[in-house]
Parts: structure tokens; C-alpha cells; sequence
């Protein structure tokens, strides 16, 4: 019976987690679950994982260790740290796959000291927000090895329908960062011209359908609407609970703008995006779905 660890079971790695405890006897594992707030990994318990007092015994005898954390200096303490780093604990023949969203330094440096050991390391970022983590439709934009990549495809696709590998070490990182500065530079300009259309007397649903078939059609009008009560079940109508937070998306757009300074790329769209997102999370929204930023743009009179 195969070990596998998963760490961070937050608003994504909840819910990925519950998926990989569903296909236990499909895959023929064993599945040890660790989170800092003990209360997010009863879900995944509840389908037969195993809840661990920490990271260290999560990974004990893990033939695969799977991470879903916040931010580049959590992998980093995760993996790397003098005193608790779990890298330093594994076995050689262990494959990792870090699905956080970080920067790709950190990715291929984690990667680096895993090679070092003989231990595969895969980063894997996700894209598909909640909703997609809950169906296991997720998308997984991975770098690595081809081995690395071979090794971790079965576990991606318990928890997500589209499986790519990008390159190698870091390369995940970098097409997930574009992938989310896109985004948000969608959901801005949605958001706008919506308002623009409420402001003139347009319904929102109506005005959604004429640009869903149009030329201004995306993913933004075709599965998030921003405007409230255009589309059930998405966080815009539950007053922007869930989903994606804004804070996070501050975050990745910053991950974007590094990496433009880093290889001189011009991205000003992007740039701008970021400055809306920081004054909305500034403005107390952080905590928001990023589709909140419709709010930026409505009549406040």
C-alpha cells in the first residue's frame, strides 16, 4: 500500500485532498493529512484520511508528499527550514508535488536540494478556483522532470481534468503567474464595462448573454460574472464569500510583476491590475472573492 501526505488543507487543498481520500482504493493508498487548523482536515477524515499532529508525522515513510500552501516562504519552511524542514526527512525514492502558487526561485530551489537526495520534486499550481478543487476538475500546470512529471499524472488526475507539463523545474510556476495575470486583467475589464452598462440603464444578465456570444465573450462572463445576481452559485451572489480571495490575487500579480523585472518584459496591463487589486485589498476587501472588484467600479451615489 502506497503512503501518501497531504499538507495544507485550506480553501483548495481541502477539498483536492477529500478527492485523493475518495480514490484510496483506486490507487491503492494510504492518505496522512496535516493542516495548521485541525478543523480543515475533517473532511477529508471523514473519506478515510488519517489526521497527523504535524508535518513531520505526516511524511513518515511517505512514498508521495503533496503540499497546498500560501505563499513561496511557507514551501520554503516546509521543505527547507534548518530545524523543521520535512525535505531533509523523506526517502530517496519519494516524489513531491507542491501545488502552492509561489515563485519559481523557490521552486527550483526546492527542487534542487530534492535532486540532491534522488527525491523527485514536481511543482504543480492549479487553476480552477474552489469550484473546481470541490469537482476535481481542476486544471495543474506542472514543472519537472519527465519522470517526475510521469510519477505524479495518476494523483493529478484524481484531483483535476487537465493535466499539462510546462517544462521543467519552475516552468509551472511561471505559467500558472501568467495564466493569473490574465485573469485579472479579464475580470477588471468585465467588471468595467458591465458597470458601464448598468450606468446606461442595461440589465446585467442581458448585457452578460449579448457579450457572452460576442466578441468581448471570456471566461470571467462564461463561469465568475462578477455583478451579483447575474449567475447562481458563484461567490458574486453570495456577497463575494469563497472562491478566490483578493489578497491572494495581490499576491500572484506581485509573483507577475517580479518575473517581468526579472527578464525586462513589458506588461502594463498587469501592472495596472495589481494597483486596483492592492487599493480594493487596501480599502478592506482582501478578504473578498477577487471578483469583488466589480465594487470598484459601481455607482456609489
Amino acid at each position: 500500500m502506497m503512503k501518501v501526505a497531504f499538507i495544507g488543507l485550506g480553501n483548495m487543498g481541502g477539498p483536492m485532498a477529500v478527492n485523493l481520500a475518495k480514490a484510496k482504493q483506486a490507487l491503492a493508498l494510504e492518505l496522512s493529512v496535516f493542516d495548521i487548523v485541525a478543523d480543515n482536515m475533517s473532511d477529508a477524515v471523514k473519506q478515510g484520511a488519517t489526521a497527523a499532529s504535524s508535518a513531520l508525522a505526516a511524511i513518515k515513510d511517505a512514498d508521495v508528499v503533496i503540499s497546498m500552501l500560501p505563499a513561496g516562504q511557507h514551501v520554503h519552511r516546509l521543505y527547507l527550514d534548518e530545524q523543521t524542514g520535512i525535505l531533509a526527512k523523506l526517502k530517496a525514492s519519494c516524489l513531491v508535488i507542491d501545488c502552492s502558487t509561489i515563485d519559481a526561485e523557490t521552486a527550483v530551489l526546492v527542487a534542487e536540494r530534492a535532486a540532491q537526495t534522488g527525491i523527485e520534486m514536481v511543482d504543480a499550481p492549479v487553476s480552477g478556483g474552489t469550484a473546481g478543487a470541490l469537482a476535481g476538475t481542476l486544471t495543474f500546470i506542472c514543472g519537472g522532470t519527465d519522470n517526475g512529471f510521469k510519477r505524479a499524472k495518476p494523483f493529478l488526475e484524481v484531483m483535476g481534468s487537465n493535466i499539462f507539463h510546462a517544462g521543467q523545474a519552475g516552468a509551472g510556476q511561471v505559467a500558472k503567474i501568467c495564466n493569473n495575470m490574465l485573469l485579472s486583467i479579464l475580470m477588471v475589464g468585465t467588471s468595467e464595462a458591465l458597470s458601464l452598462g448598468i450606468d446606461h440603464g442595461l440589465d446585467p444578465k442581458v448585457l452578460s448573454q449579448i457579450m457572452q456570444v460576442s466578441s468581448g465573450g471570456n471566461w470571467t462572463l462564461d463561469k465568475y460574472n462578477p455583478c451579483p445576481d447575474v449567475m447562481p452559485n458563484v461567490p458574486s451572489s453570495n456577497q463575494y464569500q469563497g472562491g478566490f480571495m483578493v489578497d491572494l490575487m495581490v499576491k500572484d500579480l506581485g509573483l507577475s510583476m517580479a518575473a517581468a523585472l526579472a527578464s525586462n518584459s513589458s506588461t502594463p496591463m498587469g501592472a495596472l491590475a495589481r494597483s486596483l487589486y492592492t487599493s480594493h485589498a487596501r480599502q478592506g476587501h482582501g478578504k473578498l472573492d477577487f471578483s469583488s472588484i466589480f465594487e470598484q467600479f459601481k455607482d456609489k451615489r
